[in-house]
């Protein structure tokens, strides 16, 4: 995408902090192309760290791997007192939780924001114009790190609200927001199998398809690969999409 780098601008007002996933996952990079999308059409002054971008060090945390996370966030916290900033804005609630609220613990304080929560301000700002037509039975799925450990919940419906048709067809899950349900990822598990009862990923997007829902909406790229790939293994990919809700504005602008 040619995007400018801190290595080359040295200061903006954004860093988009593209994430392992984003920069991986070809499923999530898609989501980080939407997210450039809608960061150029609000001419958010913004740039990322290219190859100077490492793991934040969530999963290593999580797994019990303290020195390689620590190791990790001292390596980032070098790379970024080398450049100014005011805003770090992340489309993984990962990346967000540990940035946000471990970095500090190790001199790394940073304003870090999640990409939902900068959408609706660019939304309320203005800066965005999406066109309402979203015209489906849409739910949207908590994320763990997002909702029940950072209390985000009205950010990403607000999104998703801009661009419904009419609010009628959004479906408020029946485990949402402090009692939304694992996709099956968080502490570690998106990198080892569990082959013991009924996938946990599997089991969510049951609950998706019976709530009615054609579509639904996620904020997350962990659960954005779970709740995709339980689309394939159960036999739904031609029945239920989906989005996050940085493709679903982007789409429409």
């Amino acid at each position: 995408l040619e995007l400018p780098t801190l290595a080359e601008k040295k200061t903006v007002d954004v860093l988009y902090w593209v994430g392992c996933a984003g920069a991986y996952d070809p499923r999530n990079q898609g989501i980080a192309q939407s997210v450039v999308k809608i960061l150029q059409a609000a001419k958010v002054d913004f740039a990322v760290l290219g190859k100077e971008e490492s793991c934040s060090g969530d999963s290593a945390r999580r797994l019990g791997e303290e020195y390689l996370f620590e190791t990790l966030v001292h390596e980032n916290i070098s790379t970024l007192s080398k450049y100014k900033f005011n805003t770090v804005i992340t489309a993984c609630p990962h990346c967000f939780h540990t940035l946000s609220n471990e970095y500090p613990d190790f001199g790394g304080n940073y304003n870090v924001v999640h990409h939902s929560e900068f959408i609706q301000q660019l939304l309320d700002e203005g800066r965005l114009n999406p066109e309402k037509t979203l015209a489906k039975k849409v739910t949207y799925h908590d994320a763990c790190y997002l909702g029940r450990h950072n209390d985000i919940y009205d950010a990403p419906r607000n999104v998703l609200g801009a661009v419904l048709s009419d609010e009628s067809d959004y479906i408020e899950l029946e485990q949402s927001k402090s009692s939304s349900f694992c996709c099956g990822a968080g502490g570690g598990n998106m990198w080892h199998e569990d082959n013991r009862g009924e996938m946990v990923n599997n089991v969510r997007m049951q609950q998706i398809i019976d709530s009615g829902a054609e579509q639904v909406v996620t904020a997350c790229s962990f659960c954005m690969i779970m709740l995709d790939d339980a689309t394939k293994v159960m036999g739904k990919g031609n029945d239920m999409n989906v989005q996050d809700i940085a493709e679903i504005i982007a789409e429409r602008l």
